[in-house]
């Protein structure tokens, strides 16, 4: 029973019912009439220089509007997203990785195609390792509830999920008539009423508790249950790495940033001093925990993540969303004791003939990222220089700590930008990570988008020099603040003292038509506190 529509449109109205306007990619031959198919509809493909940056900007996308769209050819398209996929699966990220591939016809007698690795069915065996769905729609009868079942698993679990569409099928009229049952998530009744009369009684009895808040609360969209919950009873609330921006820094609870002994002393001193540790959706990860310098005591702790919830040597079947709705129907205000209130940033007054270093550049950028702008962080000195920098918008802070992929803070700010253009990206990059994607704003000039990028140029791999020094840590020199050139459009500025600093973010600021791309040079062994504590801490088991 046919409904007159074929499978490739299905799949593009689904995409944009499920919120996706813009799907990023690299045509190749097998997914040209998907990528045709999109160009009729409410769904824009946007090209990139390259695949990986592709998924890095489906990801970025992904983290703002619930979910984001790659979509590549089969094989040599498709295994270069294999990395940004893992990235989204490990940080829980709902990406669609679309991929057009030879035909079913084609397939006939086994013809060594184009792209072919090993067997036709090699690429959809490894992307059910990397993926929580996946589908090979190869039946027209099937595959408008193959998309469906996909497509809900992806918003369902926030993880990516994986389509393979021969492209025989695009055109295929598909079948109507099937249905899409919505099993919902559950919690047994016993176990969570045990859980939340755990929790209760540790709360009631707390004399300083704390809430440390996690990224899964952004991504199952929970953090406005977390904000009623601690504002009922008065707890204070620290953020990890991955959640920074859940909680907005000027929230009068909002404690601070906590990781270990990378965060800062008294934040960390007041969390480990709680007799009522707090968890909600947070990743329990190394970098997250500060290499496990992290002092969370399981006795005093209340832990409600994806895995379920666990209370001290407890652990419970239940979900966080049912944990948390049962949470706020605790009324009783808890009297948590004063709390140090997080540092506000104050005036930068440059010294102009200073040279530029990273703690007075994050300094100056502390208070710098204003209520339109989203701060990107790529993995290194990047990040840990932004801990402390002050973020008052909801999921205004994206970062990859716990993947630790290099190279996605460019890209993502395609897919930033491109939800919504009324972004501003503020992107923190190394000058080795650039090197990996920095050429991906070249897609972002072809779109008019304003990202303003901050290389952090030390020559190097800064990180890596911590944790074992050698030259495999060098970079080839670029002339970053070049690239403009290269273009044919973009602002470039070398920065080299705190007085260029100031002229290059105030004409990157005004700079609203087309990217700005600052090159900081910094001494090579100039690096954040953060970094050097981690490096510290991490360089011993480098080493072995």
């Amino acid at each position: 029973m046919s409904n007159g529509m074929t499978v490739g449109e299905y799949l593009v109205q689904q995409l944009a019912r499920h919120g996706v306007r813009h799907v990023f990619g690299v045509p190749g031959d097998y997914s040209l009439s998907l990528i045709e198919e999109m160009g009729k509809g409410p769904v824009e493909f946007r090209g990139t220089c390259d695949e990986q940056g592709a998924g890095f900007a489906a990801d970025g996308y992904a983290r703002l509007a619930g979910l984001g769209a790659v979509c590549v050819t089969y094989a040599v398209g498709s295994l270069k997203v294999a990395n940004t996929t893992a990235q989204a699966f490990a940080e829980r990220s709902p990406v669609v990785v679309i991929c057009g591939a030879p035909g079913l016809k084609e397939r006939e007698r086994h013809p060594l195609l184009h792209h072919r690795v090993n067997q036709f069915d090699t690429q959809v065996k490894i992307f059910r390792e990397l993926t929580v769905a996946s589908a090979v729609l190869d039946n027209p009868e099937t595959a408008f509830a193959e998309i469906d079942r996909v497509l809900h698993a992806a918003e369902r679990y926030k993880l990516p999920v994986y389509l393979e569409v021969p492209r025989d099928m695009v055109s295929a009229q598909g079948t109507s008539g099937h249905v899409h049952r919505d099993v919902p998530e559950v919690s047994d009744p016993g176990a969570l009423s045990e859980a939340l009369q755990e929790a209760g009684e540790m709360l009631a009895s707390a004399r300083q508790p704390v809430i440390i808040a996690g990224v899964e609360l952004k991504r199952f969209g929970l953090h406005q249950q977390l904000l009623r919950f601690a504002e009922g009873l008065h707890i204070p609330i620290a953020v990890t790495m991955e959640g920074k921006s859940v909680v907005p820094d000027d929230h009068p609870l909002y404690l601070g940033l906590y990781a270990g002994a990378i965060g800062q002393e008294p934040i960390a001193r007041y969390v480990e001093a709680s007799d009522c540790q707090l968890l909600l959706g947070v990743m329990l990860t190394d970098i997250n925990l500060g290499m496990f310098t992290a002092q969370l005591d399981r006795p005093r702790m209340i832990l409600a993540n994806t895995d379920g919830v666990a209370i001290r040597h407890h652990t419970y079947d239940v979900r966080t969303r049912h944990f948390l709705d049962g949470l706020l129907e605790l009324n009783a205000p808890v009297a948590a004791p004063a709390f140090p209130d997080p540092p506000a940033p104050g005036p930068f007054q440059p010294e102009h003939e200073r040279p530029i270093t990273v703690a007075r550049l994050f300094e100056r950028l502390r208070g710098f990222a204003t209520a339109d702008m989203v701060v990107l962080a790529d993995i290194g000195d990047s990040l840990f220089g932004a801990l402390d920098m002050r973020i008052c918008r909801d999921g205004g802070f994206l970062c990859t700590p716990y993947y630790s992929n290099m190279g996605f803070a460019v890209p993502g700010s395609i897919g930033v930008q491109s939800y919504d253009p009324r972004l501003r990206p503020l992107v923190l990059v190394g000058d080795g990570a650039f090197q990996m994607t920095g050429m991906e704003l070249s897609t972002a000039a072809r779109y008019g988008l304003s990202p303003i990028v901050l290389v952090l140029n030390n020559g190097g791999y800064a990180t890596e020099r911590f944790f074992l020094d050698g030259p495999f840590n060098e970079i080839h020199p670029w002339a970053f603040h070049r690239l403009p050139d290269l273009l044919n459009t973009g602002a470039g500025f070398t920065v080299r003292t705190e007085g260029d600093l100031e002229h290059a973010l105030t004409a990157a600021l005004a700079n609203t038509a087309t990217f700005s791309l600052l090159d900081i040079q910094l001494a090579r062994g100039d690096v954040s506190e953060g970094l050097r504590r981690l490096g510290e801490r991490f360089g011993k088991t480098v080493r072995g």
